[in-house]
């Protein structure tokens, strides 16, 4: 079991502090990813009485980001 580790005022003035600069290019910073979604089943009954068909359907999707 890992034991908590104590922090003091002391060691938390010794901590140098920087501005970071402004960003102008993640304003408006929109990022547009075309997502293509695919499902497929098939299930068939033919000529059966009183029968039934179950198709199990899986997702496959897709996305292009660059």
């Amino acid at each position: 079991m890992l034991t908590p580790t104590v922090v003091t005022h002391d060691d938390i003035d010794t901590q140098l502090v920087e501005c970071l600069p402004e960003r102008e290019t993640l304003f408006l910073d929109i990022t547009i990813a075309p997502v293509i979604g695919v499902n497929l089943a098939v299930a068939v009954n033919a000529a059966t009485i009183n029968g039934t068909a179950t198709a199990f359907a899986t997702q496959q999707l897709t996305s292009f980001i660059h």
